[in-house]
């Protein structure tokens, strides 16, 4: 007869469970150690976007998914920090890290909407009819509140009854570029997205 310690048993008998166990399941460790594990991002696309939460402006790479038909449609499958950014280093906050969420969601809008004055529920509009509503708006409330001279005499080219404010994630060419724009317009009110 042997003579096992308790420890001893309990090694014999764990390791006899759990290798029997594994038989059972179909678990075969040499075809297993053998096959060779397809990275998941292999076959994706990858585009650099800029994470559109907050001011600090941190670089993404999202990964698409799709066989690039002429129907198919590229779905994003996974987002990660930009390693090569220089505000982020590939890092992400909590809110960044839950990216595709935000993408795959149901309720996530793809289009302009309006809702008409006096009406409950928005309506799909497309982008150019969104871009001349806002152009058209723009310049009527320019040409209506436009103050060419004050009450000097003096030029001033002010325009005081519309405000902008602009992305804080943009590059400072996009960001110089702006105020330039928003100057000529003759606009007083223009701040960053930073400061708020």
């Amino acid at each position: 007869m042997v003579q096992l310690s308790r420890r001893q048993f309990m090694k014999v008998t764990g390791s006899a469970l759990a290798g029997s166990s594994l038989a059972v399941m179909g678990f075969s460790p040499a075809v297993a150690l053998a096959e060779v594990r397809q990275y998941k991002l292999a076959a994706t696309t990858v585009t650099r976007q800029t994470c559109t939460y907050c001011s600090v402006g941190c670089g993404i790479l999202m990964y698409s998914l799709g066989d690039g038909g002429k129907n198919a449609k590229l779905s994003v499958i996974h987002v990660e920090g930009d390693p090569d950014h220089p505000v982020n280093r590939g890092t992400l906050c909590p809110k960044g890290a839950s990216l595709l969420d935000i993408i795959n969601s149901p309720n996530r809008l793809l289009k302009p909407q309006y809702r008409a004055p006096g009406a409950t529920e928005w309506s799909d509009i497309s982008w150019d009819e969104a871009l001349d509503r806002i152009a058209r708006k723009m310049k009527d409330d320019r040409d209506a509140n436009f103050v060419e001279k004050n009450d000097k005499g003096q030029t001033v080219n002010r325009w005081t009854t519309t405000g902008m404010l602009a992305a804080s994630a943009a590059t400072s060419e996009a960001g110089y570029i702006t105020h330039k724009v928003a100057r000529n317009w003759g606009l007083l009110a223009f701040d960053n997205q930073a400061r708020v």
